[in-house]
């Protein structure tokens, strides 16, 4: 009698695994790859802005992003044409490398993943953002300046 009171439990379910990526993470993955830039990154970038500015233009997490990839795009090209070039290489290498993520779709999460697969690249433009806040500031500053010229 006291076998019929004890019921086999049924095993407890497992809520489905989200792979997320942490600020830090990012951050280690952005400072990993920004170290790895070259001119041939840079052009890649420039050759293929339509490309990045299409995967901003989607709804997504990185379409909040969509006027600061902008300003990442034009100071890439400012910067390789000469036009601008008050602002460190390791920026540069940061955005470049920032972007480069974006129209990766192999990374951290793959980008076929519906959703998740755009968070890794959301949290890599946003520590990029982070880390070159004051280089970005600075180049609006100078682009606005001369517009007005």
């Amino acid at each position: 009698m006291e076998s019929e009171k004890k019921k086999a439990k049924a095993p407890a379910t497992k809520p489905p695994r989200t792979r997320t990526v942490t600020e830090k993470q990012a951050a280690a993955e952005l400072g990993r790859r920004a170290k790895k830039v070259t001119d041939d990154d840079v052009k890649v970038v420039l050759d293929r802005a339509d490309d990045i500015r299409s995967k901003f233009e989607s709804a997504g997490p990185l379409g909040r992003f969509l006027k600061d990839a902008k300003l990442m795009l034009a100071i890439v090209k400012d910067y390789w044409s000469g036009a601008y070039r008050e602002i460190p290489w390791w920026s540069i290498a940061s955005v470049v490398a920032a972007l480069i993520y974006v129209i990766n779709p192999f990374d951290l999460i793959p980008d076929i993943i519906p959703v998740i697969g755009l968070l890794d690249d959301a949290a890599v433009v946003a520590a990029c953002l982070l880390l070159v806040e004051q280089d970005l500031h600075q180049y609006g500053e100078w682009k606005i300046a001369q517009a007005e010229i």
